[in-house]
C-alpha cells in the first residue's frame, strides 16, 4: 500500500496527517509551530514528527509517495516562501529544506488553495474539476481551482480573493494596506466591523450588543428573527455575493464552497450570499452550486495529500 503525509502548517499549530493513496486518514496528530527564530525550527519540527510515525507504523519509506505541506503564504512553483508574517519566515526555501531533512519528496503549496484541493478530492466540491473555495475566517482566504487543477499565479498568490476591492469609496485600510477589500466585510472581523457601524446609529431594539458583538452573535440573531441582525447579514452578502460573480465571470466554476469558522452558522449564511450573487452573475455562471465545506480541520492535510499525490 502507497501512503503519504499531509501537513498544514498554522501560525499556532501545525496539523499533520498519515493517508493512503486512496485518501482515507489512516492517522492525524498536532505538534505546536515554534516561530522563534524567524521560525527556523518549523520545518525540522515537522520532518521529526514525520521520522516518528514513519518509525511508530514500521513503514517502508519506498511506500510512500511523498509529504503535501500547505503555508500561510504565497508559495512559487519551485516551493519557495518569500515571507509568511504568521510563521517569521522571510526567503525560504521550502521544499528545498524539506526534502533535505525528511528525505522524502516535497511539494508544497499555499494553505487556502490547498484546503480547496482537499474539499474538491473528498469534500463539498467531491466530483467537480472547476470550483472556488471561500474560507471566512479572521481574514477571507480563497482557493480557485481550474481543471482540476489549483490555480497558483506567478508569484503564488493566485486565489487570494480576500483581496479583491468590493468598495472603492471606503477610506479604512485592509490588513495588506488596501483600502475596500473583500475581507473587510466578509470575514469574521469584517462582519463585526459592519455590526458596530450600524449599531452605533441604530435605535430600534435588538439582541447585539456593540461592545461584545462576534460573527456567530449576528447570525444567531438572524436565526432568532432581529431585523438589525438580518440588515447586517444583507450588507455581509451583498459585498460577498457581489464578488464573487465578478470571480465567476473570469473562472466559471460549477461550486462555491463555502469554510472558514463564519461557515458554522450552516445553511442559513448561503441565502445571504445566493441573492446578491445571482442579481449581479453573468447568466452562463448562475448554475453554479453553493455548498458549505465538509472536512473542516481534515481539509488541510487531505488536500496537502492530494497536492503530492498528483505532482
Amino acid at each position: 500500500m502507497k501512503y503519504c503525509f499531509g501537513v498544514d502548517v498554522g501560525g499556532t499549530t501545525v496539523k499533520l496527517g498519515l493517508l493512503t493513496a486512496e485518501g482515507d486518514i489512516t492517522d492525524k496528530w498536532e505538534i505546536r509551530t515554534d516561530t522563534s527564530d524567524e521560525g527556523a525550527a518549523v520545518l525540522p519540527d515537522i520532518a521529526a514528527s514525520i521520522a516518528e510515525k514513519i518509525e511508530e507504523y514500521k513503514l517502508d519509506r519506498n511506500d510512500i509517495v511523498g509529504i503535501g505541506v500547505g503555508v500561510p503564504a504565497p508559495v512559487t512553483s519551485d516551493g519557495v516562501v518569500n515571507g509568511s508574517a504568521n510563521l517569521g519566515w522571510k526567503y525560504k526555501e521550502v521544499k528545498k529544506e524539506l526534502e533535505e531533512l525528511s528525505g522524502l519528496k516535497a511539494v508544497i503549496g499555499n494553505d487556502a488553495n490547498v484546503a480547496a484541493l482537499g474539499e474538491m478530492w473528498k469534500g463539498g466540491g467531491a466530483g467537480e474539476k472547476n470550483m472556488i473555495m471561500v474560507t471566512l475566517g479572521t481574514g477571507v482566504g480563497g482557493g480557485i481551482i481550474i481543471d482540476g487543477r489549483i490555480l497558483v499565479g506567478a508569484e503564488g498568490a493566485g486565489g487570494e480573493i480576500g483581496h479583491i476591492c468590493v468598495n472603492y469609496d471606503e477610506t479604512d485600510r485592509c490588513g495588506c494596506g488596501n483600502c475596500g477589500c473583500l475581507e473587510q466585510y466578509a470575514s469574521a472581523t469584517g462582519i463585526v466591523r459592519l455590526a458596530k457601524k450600524k449599531l452605533d446609529h441604530e435605535t430600534r431594539p435588538t439582541v447585539l450588543n456593540k461592545e461584545k458583538v462576534t460573527a456567530k452573535d449576528v447570525f444567531d440573531a438572524v436565526k432568532a428573527g432581529d431585523e438589525v441582525a438580518d440588515e447586517i447579514a444583507v450588507e455581509f452578502g451583498r459585498y460577498l455575493g457581489y464578488g464573487l460573480a465578478n470571480l465567476a465571470a473570469v473562472c466559471n466554476p460549477s461550486v462555491f464552497v463555502i469554510g472558514g469558522g463564519v461557515s458554522k452558522a450552516g445553511g442559513v449564511l448561503l441565502s445571504y450570499i445566493e441573492k446578491p450573487y445571482m442579481e449581479h452573475a453573468f447568466f452562463a455562471d448562475k448554475k453554479v452550486k453553493f455548498v458549505l465545506a465538509q472536512l473542516g480541520n481534515d481539509a488541510g492535510i487531505c488536500g496537502a495529500a492530494k497536492l503530492v499525490l498528483e505532482d
